[in-house]
């Protein structure tokens, strides 16, 4: 945990995996595993592209994955 984005990454993946094990004591899941994958894997890349430098390539996919996880997921945003 040395940059800014092995930080923020960790802290969507977390918000994630917390989702996956939330939804997942359902009786009656919403959604599927592998729906999860696609966001995971966004982590990981936007956190590799933001520690080689690429910062605005990594920006572009932590949005991406929140997007992801908001649309696809279909998770509430709080409101302030």
């Amino acid at each position: 945990m040395e940059t800014p984005w092995d930080w923020i990454t960790v802290f969507v993946f977390a918000g994630l995996a917390t989702l996956l094990l939330q939804r997942s004591t359902e009786e009656q899941p919403r959604d599927e595993l592998w729906q999860y994958l696609p966001a995971a894997g966004g982590c990981a890349v936007a956190n590799y592209a933001g520690n080689e430098g690429y910062h605005l390539v990594a920006g572009a996919l932590v949005v991406a994955v929140v997007a992801y996880i908001v649309i696809v997921l279909k998770v509430k945003l709080p409101r302030f």
